[in-house]
């Protein structure tokens, strides 16, 4: 149910302010250790404004007025301009795509300390001005999605730590020195050592937990029922990813083949690694491929589908903006159109070829694959014409390097992962459902 803004802000007012005020404690504590361990009296200034500003900012949030907390949200501007323009499937794909692209070309600039923690607390800052719009709130705030967020942060924080390392690494080996990993060689005793580390750790966890539980609801829902299910009605969110695919292919397809493949794929990796650099430490440019391809299968093919389930797929599992409000009556009409319409009555302008009245079975049979010719041709022209493509231009050395097999079994898991991304952009920009629609089989792709 809809509250009024008034009644919202009174309601988030504590948690507001609260959180202000732990942005200011947290760069306050990175001034003091800048100060006292770096001795860099210039940044440990520069973070003791940004902490001040904060504590500043805190009191308009504890307020609860609205003429003081406009200040500190979110211009209406922008919310609008988001969710009319930015808040589209492929809008948010090709953003989050491009993002990547950026900072691994840049990240010999992204991954320094002061740009990094620049980057935190401007994250850190957009969340709370947007937390000031009832809409955006309530689907951050609610229990399910709490951990995600910071999940989200978390993430954040050890790829930066994995791309600091290995860039660091980089100019090490760029001067013909050894990796850091190489210079630490001392071993420690599992027993104390380790064992002291990991009870800490036990009670530090237990005590989050146990405060986090005081804290927050339990997201417990009433029994489920046939006649009565959620709207949205989601996955746990580590299966949002396959709930999402489930938009573009049949279950079969989302459900079974995809994963099956993401798994094969994985055990053969050490099986079709031919570059033995990069193993004990952290490295990108001697495994720039490697790294390029487990970036953008996990972050942009998992993470962001998860990301987008979470939070921008609403009701009837419409797309909504960060800003809009779940309206469950809201209606998308689209027209998903196969492959086969679009050759034999859009192409060629005659009706889809079907067998006649009384055809045994080895005819409709025929007059089905006769139908989805152009979708099978097409298929197969990726599936087993690409990969000599690949071969002969491109990937010449992994070619030779690989040998036959071991390119082909990698070229087609390579194919067959981009297949999810073209699927993807062929729905949102011609509205393709099936590049072949077998319905008499329950084979759809």
């Amino acid at each position: 149910m809809h509250v009024s803004q008034a009644e919202f802000l009174e309601g988030i007012s504590g948690f507001l302010g609260s959180y202000y005020l732990a942005l200011g404690a947290m760069n306050a504590i990175a001034a003091l250790y800048v100060w006292s361990s770096l001795k860099k009296n210039g940044l440990a200034l520069c973070w003791l404004i940004l902490a001040l500003l904060f504590v500043i900012i805190s009191p308009l949030a504890y307020s609860g007025r609205p003429e003081l907390i406009q200040f500190i949200s979110m211009p209406e501007s922008i919310r609008n301009f988001v969710d009319q323009y930015m808040a589209t499937a492929f809008v948010y794909s090709t953003v989050t795509l491009l993002s990547l692209v950026v900072l691994y070309q840049f990240r010999e600039f992204f991954v320094k300390p002061v740009v990094a923690w620049l980057m935190l607390n401007a994250a850190l800052l957009v969340m709370g001005l947007s937390m000031a719009d009832s809409d955006f709130a309530a689907i951050v705030t609610k229990p399910d999605n709490v951990p995600i967020v910071a999940m989200v942060f978390l993430l954040g924080y050890f790829t930066w730590l994995a791309t600091y390392k290995a860039v660091q690494n980089d100019q090490r080996m760029a001067q013909g020195l050894e990796p850091l990993e190489a210079l630490d060689q001392e071993k420690v005793l599992v027993w104390p050592d380790l064992v002291y580390i990991e009870m800490i750790c036990m009670v530090v966890l237990t005590a989050v937990l146990i405060l986090w539980a005081i804290g927050l609801k339990a997201p417990l829902e009433e029994a489920a029922s046939g006649v009565k299910t959620p709207n949205p009605s989601k996955a746990p969110w580590y299966f949002l990813g396959l709930q999402e695919m489930l938009v573009y292919f049949d279950p079969w397809m989302a459900g079974v083949v995809l994963p099956s493949l993401v798994v094969f794929g994985l055990m053969a990796i050490p099986y079709l690694d031919f570059n033995k650099a990069g193993n004990g430490y952290y490295t990108i440019n001697q495994r720039k491929f490697a790294y390029s391809i487990f970036q953008i299968g996990f972050l942009e093919m998992w993470v962001t589908l998860i990301i987008l389930g979470t939070f921008l797929r609403g009701p009837n599992w419409n797309f909504f903006g960060p800003y809009e409000f779940w309206d469950a009556h809201k209606v998308e009409a689209l027209n998903n159109v196969n492959l086969s319409e679009y050759f034999w009555v859009r192409g060629i302008g005659t009706a889809l070829p079907k067998a006649p009245e009384g055809a045994g079975a080895g005819t409709t049979l025929l007059y089905i694959v006769w139908r989805e010719l152009p979708g099978i041709l097409l298929v197969f022209g990726y599936l087993a014409v690409m990969p000599p493509l690949m071969a002969m231009t491109v990937f010449r050395k992994f070619f030779v390097r690989m040998g036959f097999i071991r390119f082909m079994v990698m070229s087609n898991l390579l194919l067959m992962m981009g297949l999810l991304p073209l699927k993807m952009v062929l729905r949102w920009t011609i509205n393709l459902k099936y590049i072949i629609n077998i319905p008499e089989y329950f084979l759809n792709l």
